[in-house]
């Protein structure tokens, strides 16, 4: 969850001592991997799911202030837009009856979410993109009220010189967009998975992530359409890049990297080597002034929460306050349904740990760039995607997910204690998806090829079968 900052005004001064406190932050950390003083627990997994409040006509529904405070939990938050919330879950040691457990809070947590969204004449939906939001709904008059928010937007323009935001997406349609704000962000929601792990396997299993991403992103793709215009597979992939764009090549004399990105390489000691890349390539956006001592690392870790890796290195903290590490993954969309959702973690989970555990060594095997062209060849093509897998084999995305990722993370989940039958038919959910060619993104392009490009009849339908609690692989399109 993120944290709310101070004020959304800055100074020179106040850059000048967030960057000395970034510094002094860092250097702390250093110290940590050199002590080797992070928590060794066995791996853990939580989630962060973006939803949308929509209205009785389909459209985005601003409401989530009042809609939080009648909800009062704690674990459901605000997110950048008024129309999006974002529900999180404890975490869970990955053993035992540990999905079904995810899957029970999940449910419980939508639940009351949509009988709180009744009450106010709302209702949720979890979508990569929301079919029926178009460019008016992305104004800053629908802008959460919270400041670090605000503060973002006027600091992303400071970098770009006032210069607006370009979207810019061909796909089976092209799209044009002018913005001048990062309001386009709010368009596209995800499932944000978070795996804890050891110190020792850290490094490993990040780069095991990076190559799990582009199959990952064509097994669980849900955002074909953006503003009427069919694009790519995971179009939501593209369009956060863009929308959080920092660079504008028109005023840029020296190279900004960009906030959001696949990265550049594999990490080769230590996650370390990410948060130094944080300090030296990456201007501060909000150099807000916290509590807490230097060993809370707030500092360093607000700056990281303004750097969108796909992958992303946190850092966390136990009851006992000691720390631990962490791996966001951030490819997988939102939705078509609960169960779904469920079974995208099991896969990941299992394959990054699968992959990270065993011997081969992969990052020799696939050479980064390639990683990086599966990522997005699978966000523009989905299960059509060509994969390139180790020693230069080109393997068709379904085949690559079917006969290699299913059996790894069914081994690996079984080897981590995970109950096998509840490992099995969350797997065999993403089997049936894939056997099918039945992503999210499938079947919202099916359904307009039945019916024709009519998003609010595609919405309605959507809505429907997702609230059946049915996987998407087992959904219709007929009305």
């Amino acid at each position: 969850m993120g944290d709310e900052i101070d004020r959304a005004e800055f100074s020179l001064t106040d850059f000048e001592w967030f960057q000395e406190a970034l510094l002094r932050e860092t250097n702390e950390l250093k110290a940590w991997f050199r002590d080797h003083r992070f928590d060794n627990a066995p791996p853990a997994v939580g989630y962060e799911l973006e939803a949308w409040l929509i209205d009785d006509e389909l459209q985005p529904a601003p409401i989530n202030e009042e809609f939080l405070t009648r909800l009062d939990n704690p674990m459901v938050v605000p997110e950048l837009a008024r129309f999006n919330v974002e529900l999180n879950a404890p975490w869970e040691f990955v053993q035992d009856d540990f999905l079904e457990r995810l899957r029970s809070f999940l449910e419980d947590t939508w639940a009351h979410c949509t009988r709180v969204a009744a009450e106010m004449d709302a209702s949720m939906v979890a979508i990569g993109i929301l079919p029926t939001v178009v460019p008016q709904h992305l104004a800053m008059q629908n802008m959460s009220g919270l400041q670090r928010y605000r503060a973002l937007n006027e600091q992303i323009l400071r970098l770009r010189h006032g210069a607006p935001m370009q979207l810019e997406l061909d796909g089976s349609e092209r799209i044009r967009i002018s913005q001048d704000n990062v309001m386009l962000e709010a368009a596209a929601t995800s499932f944000q998975l978070h795996l804890q792990v050891p110190e020792l396997d850290a490094a490993r299993v990040f780069n095991a992530a990076q190559i799990a991403s582009g199959p990952m992103v064509a097994a669980t793709s849900n955002s074909p359409f953006l503003f009427g215009k069919e694009l790519w597979s995971e179009t939501r992939i593209p369009l956060f890049e863009q929308a959080v764009n920092v660079r504008d090549d028109t005023f840029q004399r020296y190279r900004i990297p960009p906030r959001v990105s696949f990265g550049d390489g594999y990490v080769k000691t230590s996650l370390l080597e990410l948060f130094l890349d944080n300090l030296e390539q990456h201007p501060v956006l909000l150099p807000s002034r916290l509590s807490g001592d230097l060993e809370q690392l707030a500092h360093l870790r607000l700056h990281n929460g303004t750097i969108w890796r796909w992958n992303r290195p946190l850092i966390g903290f136990n009851e006992a306050d000691r720390p631990h590490l962490r791996i966001e993954h951030r490819v997988v969309p939102a939705g078509p349904s609960l169960v779904d959702l469920v079974a995208n973690l099991a896969l990941f989970v299992g394959v990054a740990r699968g992959l990270a555990t065993s011997e081969i060594d992969f990052e020799s095997k696939l050479p980064f760039v390639k990683a990086r062209e599966n990522f997005y060849q699978a966000a523009r093509r989905g299960l059509s995607a060509e994969i390139s897998w180790f020693d230069g084999v080109q393997i068709a995305a379904d085949v690559l997910i079917l006969k290699h990722f299913i059996p790894l993370a069914e081994h690996q989940l079984s080897l981590l204690g995970a109950d096998r039958d509840q490992v099995r038919y969350y797997l065999d959910v993403i089997k049936r998806r894939v056997g099918a060619r039945r992503t999210g993104s499938d079947w919202q392009r099916a359904f307009v090829a039945d019916h024709g490009p009519d998003m609010a009849a595609l919405l309605a339908q959507y809505c429907e079968n997702q609230q059946s609690g049915l996987p998407v692989c087992d959904w219709e399109t007929r009305c």
